[in-house]
């Protein structure tokens, strides 16, 4: 298999996408104040699931009173 062949059946695009979607959500991830790197390897593995997991958890608390 050469790697021209990846792009003939259509899963490059899917590599593409799913890439972009970790680095987006190392984005959102150090935008509220969690690690970006943990969460761009989560989302790796489990994709949309994690964006979705990072946009409904709130924002940390910095202090405690």
């Amino acid at each position: 298999m050469n790697d021209l062949s990846m792009f003939a059946e259509g899963r490059a695009p899917w590599f593409v996408g799913w890439g972009t979607l970790a680095l987006i959500t190392a984005g959102l991830a150090q935008g509220k104040n969690r690690s970006g790197l943990l969460w761009f390897l989560l989302s790796l593995v489990i994709g949309p699931v994690a964006t979705l997991l990072l946009v409904l958890l709130p924002k940390p608390r910095t202090t405690m009173f």
